[in-house]
Parts: C-alpha cells; sequence; structure tokens
C-alpha cells in the first residue's frame, strides 16, 4: 500500500516546510521567493562562471527524478495504480489551491512543482486508458 502513496509528495511537503518554517518569524511565506532563491552552495564551472544552487533547485531536480519514477510506477497494471492516480489527483487540486491561494506558494519554483504534478496525472491516467484499451481489444479478437 506504501506504493500507492505518490512520490511527488515529497517535494511539496519540502517546499512546504522550506516555505512555512523557514523565513523569519515575522514573514515566513512573504519571504519564500528570497529563501528559495539564496544559493547554498555555488559550484565552479569551466567557464569560469559560478553556478549558483539553491534549496528551489534542489527541491525541483528531487521533483523531476521522483516524476521519473512515478511516469515508471503509472505503467504498472496493479490494481494499487488506480490508488495512485486517485491520490496523485488529490495532490494536484492540494498544490493548485495552495499555488492559487497563499502568497508563499505563488513562486516558479512551485508552479513548476504543479506542473511536474499535473504532468503525473495525466501520464497516469493517459497510460490506464492505453492499457485498457489494448486489453479489451486483444480480449475481443
Amino acid at each position: 500500500m506504501l506504493i500507492a502513496i505518490p512520490l511527488l509528495l515529497i517535494p511539496v511537503v519540502l517546499y512546504n516546510i522550506v516555505v512555512l518554517f523557514g523565513g523569519s518569524s515575522t514573514g515566513g511565506m512573504a519571504e519564500a521567493d528570497a529563501i528559495l532563491r539564496d544559493p547554498l552552495f555555488s559550484i565552479p564551472m569551466t567557464s569560469g562562471a559560478l553556478w549558483n544552487v539553491g534549496s528551489g533547485d534542489l527541491i525541483l531536480l528531487l521533483g523531476l527524478v521522483l516524476l521519473f519514477f512515478e511516469l515508471i510506477k503509472s505503467t504498472s497494471s496493479q490494481r494499487v495504480a488506480i490508488i495512485n492516480h486517485a491520490l496523485s489527483m488529490i495532490l494536484f487540486i492540494v498544490v493548485l489551491v495552495e499555488f492559487l491561494l497563499l502568497r508563499g506558494f505563488a513562486t516558479s519554483t512551485f508552479f513548476l512543482i504543479v506542473m511536474m504534478i499535473l504532468l503525473d496525472v495525466l501520464a497516469g491516467f493517459i497510460v490506464t486508458i492505453i492499457s485498457s484499451r489494448k486489453d479489451f481489444d486483444f480480449g475481443g479478437h
């Protein structure tokens, strides 16, 4: 049953922690964009430039990696995949509401997380429809 939990919940939880608890006590949500963009570390590039990596960048990287695994999970024909699709849809609704209604969530970083979850939802339903259609076609001949 643990496999049914959407992996993209992890970057959403991390983002919520950074935004809700990462700022000062006076305006944590208002400072969300600055918190996410402030460099955690820099990587010197061959060109001589410094690549500044912030917490928002790391959350997005984690989200992309987890999206890959979610897409692989969506190809499963197990019954638990249906629960995963439903939970992914609920997660999408929650993050969309956060993005639209909460000040600290109206950032490009969170928008990209929302889009990753939308892609997961769409891919899950599309894969399910295609695989059930193939099963139906195969059974009919």
